[in-house]
């Protein structure tokens, strides 16, 4: 007959929370964040970013120069179009923006386009002075004509805010800076 061998305990191992195998309901703790950990977290981030953001407010002053580069490039940009349609074309200062407008045969009408479109002022701008300080005696207009030829009439256009002041200064040849 055959003998039998003394017969040891079994151990028994339990599957704990998808990491590991653990010893008889001995659970190991899993490393990481807890929801409550993360969501602490993100909520002191959230409060941190939104003080910087309120701190960090833009400067008038690059406002109104932003806005003054902005006109600039749309002067060249009507003048180069007023050269391909071989019709002038006009910019006017409006209440709360400005416009663009093309000489018709019924005369002036409002460009309507993209890029010479009617606008809306940006930058805090409040009010717009239009001189031609090589007429003689730095006449005053309401208004800016781009001919259909590369050559111009030198123009001066101010732009105000409360913050202060910048002149867009064309020089004839159809290139507009910012002083």
């Amino acid at each position: 007959m055959r003998q039998s061998q003394p017969s040891q305990p079994r151990r028994r191992y339990v599957y704990a929370s998808s990491r590991a195998f653990t010893r008889a309901g001995v659970r190991a703790r899993a490393g990481g964040f807890t929801l409550i950990e993360m969501l602490v977290v993100l909520l002191i981030a959230g409060i941190l970013i939104s003080i910087a953001s309120l701190t960090l407010s833009r400067n008038p002053r690059t406002d109104l120069n932003e806005e003054a580069q902005r006109v600039a490039l749309l002067f060249e940009s009507a003048g180069d179009e007023a050269q391909v349609r071989a019709r002038p074309i006009a910019w006017q200062p409006i209440e709360g923006g400005f416009r663009f407008d093309v000489r018709t045969e019924d005369g002036w009408r409002p460009l309507r386009d993209d890029l010479l479109g009617p606008r809306h002022w940006e930058g805090g701008v409040t009010g717009v002075e239009i001189a031609y300080p090589g007429s003689g005696n730095d006449t005053q207009a309401n208004r800016i004509v781009f001919g259909t030829e590369a050559v111009d009439v030198p123009v001066e256009v101010t732009l105000f805010s409360s913050v202060g002041r910048v002149t867009i200064v064309g020089t004839g040849n159809g290139r507009y800076e910012v002083r």
